[in-house]
């Protein structure tokens, strides 16, 4: 091999190597958003006991730490469009790491929930800086992918969050869970030391600035038109994750007996079934275009959430969990490689963070009216209704989202 044919193999190879650096920084940061709500719901039995809290209380801990993760998403989502991808990942990192630390010092309610919220701040940028680095370090032909590789951290933080709550809180306390939250903050100074800005980015940050980040979600007909399409899909999916996983253990219990243990079980499965779904997307979402593998998955979801709504034996509702899993949530899997796709450099982790934190903020509004639902009807109803949103969802996917696959970056 003569040196001019060796110079693209070592370029190849670098470039490689940044790659991976990259998407593993962005999944250990989602992982720890998946982790840390995750564990706070956990335990927040146990702060409300040390603390003396009252079950309004209580809850509004975690209704806050959401509000500062969209507040922080919309923050460090343009910060990191203007000075850097890997900085302000270091710097949300930090801010989250941080405060999260200090809630294990909380001595009432109220320095609590300011440090929940601020830590909140932090945790929401991690989502769409993660994801634009990721984008922005791979090849086209690998993009979704990559993408999905950070949607899955999420998933492993939910796990270890539901492994090590039981077996470290009765050793440790509240107040030891939430000091282990300072851990992240030693893997920001890695991330920052090891890994440097996009080409791309560096490139881009040269050139003048066209205008804030924000305008380009809306800087012409076709934009306003995918941002609109990709604000229902993440609406949607956020919808039917957060109304089907924070009211199916107690329906489970209360219809069909399930046990504590049984309802941990049904839970595993079924985020395990939603990982594979994340998984999948990726793959075929870089052989066979975005928008084909996002109708397939939500005709899938539709159907399945109207087929699990039927379900009456334990081990079919227990499978049947898994699939309706990867169909609902799997579609996480795809939202990185079209958000950066559609947007330019100058404004991505921007249109990453703001697109969705919309979907989050509405999707936050599933629990209730699934609840509205089962209240004033059945939860078969509820399940069943859910259906009927993924067909706006498909209209939305044929009419408002474009296709992109295996172009290069603005």
């Amino acid at each position: 091999m003569t040196e001019s044919q060796k110079v693209p193999v070592v370029e190849e190879a670098k470039r490689r190597k940044y790659a991976y650096k990259a998407v593993i920084a962005s999944t250990v940061g989602y992982a720890m958003d998946g982790f840390d709500l995750l564990i706070l719901g956990f335990i927040l039995n146990a702060v409300a006991l040390g603390l003396g809290l009252t079950t309004s209380e209580a809850g509004s801990l975690v209704t806050w730490t959401l509000i500062g993760a969209v507040i922080g998403g919309l923050i460090f989502g343009v910060l990191s469009d203007y000075y850097g991808r890997v900085k302000v990942l270091t710097w949300s990192i930090v801010l989250f790491a941080g405060f999260t630390g200090m809630c294990a010092l909380a001595q009432g309610y109220w320095d609590l929930l300011i440090y929940r919220t601020i830590a909140g701040i932090g945790l929401g940028g991690e989502f769409g800086i993660g994801m634009a680095l990721a984008a922005e370090a791979c090849r086209p032909n690998e993009r979704a992918r990559m993408s999905s590789y950070v949607g899955l951290g999420w998933q492993a933080g939910v796990l270890a969050a539901a492994l090590l709550t039981p077996l470290l809180l009765p050793v440790i306390g509240w107040r030891g869970m939430f000091a282990i939250g300072v851990i992240p903050a030693l893997a920001s100074f890695v991330i920052r030391h090891y890994i440097g800005e996009p080409d791309i980015f560096v490139k881009k940050s040269k050139e003048k600035r066209k205008g804030n980040p924000f305008k380009a979600l809306v800087s012409d007909r076709e934009t306003i038109k995918a941002s609109i399409g990709i604000s229902i899909l993440t609406s949607v999916q956020n919808f039917g994750y957060y109304g089907i996983m924070i009211w199916m253990p107690s329906y489970l219990s209360q219809q069909f007996g399930y046990s504590l243990t049984k309802s941990a079980m049904w839970t595993a499965v079924t985020v395990l079934g939603m990982a594979f779904g994340i998984w999948l997307f990726g793959q075929l979402a870089d052989r066979y275009g975005r928008r084909p593998i996002f109708l397939i998955y939500q005709v899938g979801a539709a159907l399945m959430v109207l087929a699990y709504s039927q379900l009456t034996d334990p081990f079919s509702l227990l499978i049947g969990g898994a699939i309706m899993g990867m169909f609902v949530n799997g579609m996480m899997g795809g939202y990185g490689a079209l958000i950066s796709e559609v947007y330019p450099t100058e404004a991505r982790a921007t249109a990453q963070n703001v697109l969705f934190n919309i979907g989050r903020g509405i999707g936050g509004l599933g629990p209730l009216v699934v609840g509205m639902i089962v209240t004033l009807y059945s939860f078969q109803t509820a399940i069943a209704l859910l259906a009927s949103l993924y067909v706006l969802d498909i209209l939305a996917t044929l009419f408002l989202i474009p296709e992109k696959a295996g172009k290069p970056l603005e």
